[in-house]
C-alpha cells in the first residue's frame, strides 16, 4: 500500500459569521494513528471534512502527495472520511438496507475488502437485511466502522466512531483497527470524546480550539509536559513559579495545580510537595476546559 502525507496549509473555513478553521497547518504523515480531540464546535468535524475534499475551504490548502484533493479523484481515491450516518426521515439513508449501503461502499472505495467486511459484519452481528434507519444507535455506529475498516483506504479518518458504544464494543473497535493498522499501516485519524480508551493506542495527539490547532505532539511527549503539584499554598507557588498554571484548587491552606511543566523539572526545586502526572483528559480539561491563570 502507497504511503502519502495528507497535509493542510493554513485553512481556514468561513459560515457567514463563524469562522470554523483559523489558519490551520497540520501534516498527517504515513502510517500513523493520530487522535483528534476538541470540544463541540471546536472545528473537528470541519478540519475532518475539508481534508478529504468534502467541502471547499475558503482559504489555504490541502494536498495528498503534493496534489491538492479538491476534484482530484486519483487523491480522494486512498481517502475514507467516516461520519455519523444521516437518520433524518428525509436523509436518504434511513430506507436503504445494511447491505445496499455497504454495496455503495465496494462502488466506491477501490481498495474494498470484501472478505473483511464479511468478517466484520458477523463479529459485529449486523443484519444486512435490516433498514438503517431501523437500527439502534450502536448498530450504526458499528454499521460506519465496517465501511471504514473494509474500506481499506490508506487515509482513514473516523468522526466519533465508538458513539453509541458500549464499553466492549469499544474495546473491540480499538482493537480491530490497532490489529488493521499494524497489518497494512494505514494511517487512521480519530476524532472522538472517549479519550481514554483511544490514548492507549494514539501516537499523536491535535487538540482544536475555537478552529484553531493548539497542540500536534507525540502523545507521550505531551503528557510529559504536564503535571499535578500539590502541597502547603507556600510551597506549590514556589514550585510552580515561571510555568503555565492551567487550574488551580485550594482548600484552606493546601493548593492543588495543574502545571505545564515536567514532574522531574519540578522535583529538582526540592519543594515540599507532590507531584501527580496527568491523564490525557486531564491534559485536555487542562488546555480546553479552564482559563489558564498563570504566565509562562
Amino acid at each position: 500500500m502507497e504511503q502519502k502525507a495528507l497535509c493542510a496549509k493554513n485553512v481556514c473555513k468561513q459560515y457567514k459569521e463563524t469562522l470554523a478553521l483559523d489558519g490551520v497547518s497540520v501534516t498527517l504523515e504515513p502510517g500513523h494513528i493520530y487522535g483528534l480531540i476538541g470540544r463541540n464546535g471546536a472545528g473537528k468535524t470541519t478540519l475532518l471534512s475539508a481534508l478529504t475534499a468534502q467541502i471547499p475551504v475558503t482559504s489555504g490548502e490541502v494536498t495528498y502527495g503534493g496534489e491538492p484533493v479538491w476534484e482530484n479523484e486519483r487523491a480522494l481515491a486512498d481517502l475514507c472520511f467516516s461520519r455519523e450516518i444521516g437518520v433524518r426521515a428525509d436523509s436518504g439513508e434511513v430506507a436503504l438496507k445494511v447491505r445496499d449501503y455497504l454495496r455503495m461502499g465496494r462502488l466506491f472505495y477501490p481498495h474494498w475488502d470484501e472478505g473483511y467486511a464479511q468478517t466484520l459484519i458477523q463479529q459485529f452481528r449486523l443484519d444486512v437485511k435490516q433498514k438503517i434507519g431501523r437500527l439502534s444507535k450502536g448498530m450504526q455506529s458499528m454499521l460506519t466502522i465496517v465501511m471504514a475498516l473494509a474500506s481499506r483506504a490508506p487515509v482513514t479518518l473516523l468522526d466519533e466512531p465508538v458513539a453509541g458504544l458500549d464499553v466492549v464494543a469499544r474495546e473491540d473497535f480499538y482493537r480491530l483497527l490497532l490489529d488493521d493498522h499494524l497489518a497494512t499501516g494505514r494511517t487512521f485519524v480519530i476524532s472522538t470524546h472517549i479519550l481514554e480508551e483511544g490514548a492507549a493506542i494514539f501516537e499523536r495527539v491535535l487538540i482544536l480550539k475555537e478552529g484553531r490547532l493548539i497542540e500536534d505532539t507525540p502523545t507521550d511527549e505531551l503528557l510529559a509536559q504536564f503535571c499535578t503539584v500539590s502541597g502547603p499554598a507556600e510551597a506549590v507557588e514556589a514550585a510552580c513559579a515561571g510555568y503555565a498554571v492551567l487550574h488551580r484548587e485550594a482548600l484552606g491552606s493546601y493548593v492543588s495545580c495543574v502545571v505545564r511543566a515536567p514532574a522531574a523539572t519540578l522535583a529538582e526545586r526540592g519543594e515540599a510537595v507532590e507531584l501527580g502526572a496527568l491523564s490525557l483528559q486531564k491534559v485536555f480539561v487542562a488546555l480546553c476546559g479552564h482559563e489558564q491563570e498563570g504566565q509562562a
